[in-house]
């Protein structure tokens, strides 16, 4: 489990990762940083003296503080992990605040998840609001450069084929799919506008539930 200082610590690394995609390199004043984070400036200020003493960040008295690159790293991979636990909420879909839930579920976001969402979510896609997600850092962008990645229904091609691997939708109506032989591990082919599985059976899925649905793609349209 995440202790409360170190997500503390995480949401500053962050912040200061949003006023970077801002500005990169631009020094960030205190009371900027503590206004955005809701704090008051002293706390703030103790906070980035402390993150600058382990290496995230430098200060600067009287101007302010910017990231170093340990702290660039950090950063960009919490926002990172923020905009695809929104993006996820998004797909599922979440009726709660997304964006408050997000900041909880960031926390518990390992590289292995982080992995696994990544392999779900578009490296193009864009987050609820429209921001896009940032790259993964490179320890990230190591282990998905060697595993498959997968796409939506939504997103096959013409005469794409693919593996599901993952099946979010409401029980009922995963149930009702089962039934009709589509679940984890049975390859799907998308033809005429269509989805096919295997054992010949043609699927008729709304939109929504065509993003909700994640292949593993196994051909790639001739």
């Amino acid at each position: 489990m995440v202790g409360h200082f170190q997500e503390f610590e995480d949401e500053y690394l962050e912040t200061m990762y949003e006023f970077h995609e801002d500005e990169p390199q631009g020094i960030v004043r205190t009371g900027e940083l503590a206004a955005r984070l809701g704090v008051s400036p002293a706390s703030a200020t103790e906070m980035v003296q402390r993150l600058a003493t382990r290496g995230y960040l430098e200060y600067i008295p009287y101007k302010g503080a910017r990231l170093t690159e340990r702290g660039l790293v950090h950063g960009q991979k919490m926002k990172r992990r923020h905009r695809l636990a929104e993006v996820l909420l998004d797909l599922l879909p979440y009726e709660g605040n997304d964006h408050e839930t997000a900041c909880r579920l960031e926390h518990a976001i390992d590289d292995d998840m982080e992995v696994a969402l990544s392999r779900l979510i578009r490296p193009d896609a864009k987050d609820p609001s429209g921001r896009e997600i940032p790259p993964p850092t490179a320890d990230i962008a190591e282990r998905l450069a060697n595993s498959a990645v997968s796409c939506s229904l939504a997103e096959m091609s013409e005469g794409g084929m693919g593996t599901v691997e993952a099946v979010l939708l409401p029980v009922e109506v995963k149930e009702d799919f089962l039934n009709q032989g589509l679940g984890i591990g049975v390859e799907v082919q998308r033809t005429g506008g269509q989805f096919v599985t295997e054992m010949g059976q043609t699927l008729h899925l709304s939109d929504d539930w065509q993003r909700r649905i994640f292949i593993t793609p196994s051909k790639k349209t001739e």
